[in-house]
Formats: structure tokens, C-alpha cells, sequence
């Protein structure tokens, strides 16, 4: 599970890239109930906070970046953004932003691993993260989808001291491993990795990457409400048990997201 105890390598924040800020908070508003409040004034928003009752739970910006694709970006706690960076950077990743400081909320960095899959880091300042986690409408799970299950656990319990646990999944479905941040026990897990065929990760054009996990009331309504307002769905929804309803999504720019009712008990 997430919480907002936001102990090093769990997750602690995310912001969404996106080609049209207004259209993104919309449909998300539409979806998971959430409020926009922009950072910026006038008609040309640039970006903002995402917050479900009055609470942050995500960031939004304008994508800006030439040939990026519509993501979104989960960041991991750290207690040295530097370090972390020469930790990447020895492990075989490439540094995207080098770290920097957001005025007096922390300091933070963005890399690639070495096969391609985005992720970020942020060592807290005044700001530890978001505000709601592991509630409906917020974050609850992060998940990565690689080519290679084997050399990206390596990179990560590298570079994020992460301890990862292997489950079968049904019908021959292949291993799922399970993270749990290092020093903390397994119900502080917070996340997983999907091993898929290169041909399966089209979104990223075959290279792995990051989506996160919204808890929801009702799965078949939170599905219904993405394609109602011009996303698509990839998966789902469908039950897994012991884990809940889920489905993975698409936005109307085609940033990806999954929407998970957990299981009762």
C-alpha cells in the first residue's frame, strides 16, 4: 500500500504531461472527480495541481518536449537527489534533468533506465509529496511495464534499494514482481513489474514505461466515464483475485493510467 509517510523508494508524487492542459483537466475532473487549480492566470494554462476534496493528489503541465508522448510521471522519494543520479548513471541509466531545486518545496531529477522507461525522483523539502494517497481518487499502486522484468529489477534495487517479490499469475499469464521499498515490510509494497513482449509496449514504441494505479469506487463506472469523455480502454475491466476490478486506460491523448477497486478484506 501508499502512504503519505513518503519513505525513501515509495512514491511520492506525480505530475501528467499532456498536449492540452484544459482538455486533460476535464476529462480527469470527469473521471476521478478531481478539481483543477492552475498555477498560472489567464486562458493559456500552463499547468497546475490536480486535487480531489480540497487535497493534492497529482500535478498537471503542458507537454512541451519535442517528440514525447501524452505520460504520466511518477516520481520516488529520496534523501539525495545527487546521489541518486550517480547511482543511475553508474547502474547504466541516463540522466534527462539533472537535479535541480523547486524553490523551498525540494529538489528534484528525471532520468531514463537502460531501457528506456521514465521515472523521477524527489527529495522533499518543505513539500513531501501529495496530499491523499490509497483513497478513491488518488494513487495507489505504480506499475512498469519492460521487456526485460530482469535487468529492470536489477536497476532498481540498485539505484532505489528496492526488494522485489515474484507471484505466478493465472492461465500461464507469466511473473509479476512485487516492490517493496527498502528496510519496510511487504504490506508497504507499492508497486509491480510486468514483464510483456517488446511488440506489446507500442504506447512507448517498445520501450518500458511507468503508469499509475487510481483507486476507484466502481471500476465499470470509472470505465464508462473514459469513454464517455473521449478515452479508450486497453484492458477490462476485469477481476483479479485477492487484488480487485481493474482496467487500463487511455486518456484522450493516449497517456495511459489503470483504475483498480480493490477487494474487500
Amino acid at each position: 500500500m501508499i502512504t503519505n509517510d513518503f519513505a525513501p523508494g515509495s512514491p511520492c508524487w506525480l505530475d501528467l504531461g499532456a498536449p492540452d492542459v484544459r482538455a486533460a483537466a476535464s476529462f480527469y475532473g470527469a473521471v476521478l472527480g478531481w478539481d483543477y487549480r492552475s498555477m498560472g492566470e489567464g486562458e493559456d494554462m500552463e499547468g497546475g495541481m490536480f486535487q480531489k476534496d480540497g487535497r493534492t493528489v497529482a500535478g498537471l503541465g503542458r507537454l512541451t518536449e519535442e517528440g514525447a508522448r501524452p505520460a504520466w510521471m511518477i516520481y520516488y522519494s529520496v534523501t539525495d537527489a545527487d546521489a541518486t543520479t550517480a547511482a543511475v548513471e553508474r547502474a547504466g541509466g541516463t540522466v534527462r534533468v539533472p537535479p535541480r531545486d523547486l524553490d523551498e518545496w525540494g529538489r528534484m531529477a528525471q532520468y531514463d533506465d537502460p531501457l528506456g522507461g521514465q521515472f523521477a525522483v524527489w527529495q522533499p523539502g518543505t513539500t513531501k509529496g501529495v496530499d491523499l494517497v490509497d483513497k478513491p481518487g488518488s494513487l495507489s499502486w505504480t506499475e512498469l511495464y519492460t521487456s526485460d522484468a530482469a535487468a529492470s529489477k536489477e536497476f532498481y534495487g540498485e539505484v532505489l534499494g528496492w526488494r522485489f517479490s515474484d507471484m505466478d499469475l493465472p492461465g500461464g499469464g507469466g511473473t509479476y514482481s512485487m516492490i517493496t521499498p527498502a528496510g519496510l515490510p511487504e504490506e508497504r509494497m507499492h508497486g509491480g513489474v510486468m514483464e510483456l513482449p517488446a511488440e506489446h509496449l507500442g504506447l512507448a514504441h517498445g520501450r518500458p514505461y511507468w503508469h499509475p494505479v487510481f483507486n476507484v469506487t466502481d471500476c465499470d463506472a470509472a470505465v464508462a466515464r473514459v469513454t464517455e469523455n473521449g478515452g479508450s480502454i486497453q484492458m477490462g475491466p476485469e477481476t483479479a483475485e485477492g487484488v480487485g476490478r481493474m482496467a487500463v486506460c487511455l486518456d484522450p491523448s493516449t497517456a495511459d493510467f489503470v483504475v483498480l477497486t480493490p477487494a474487500e478484506g
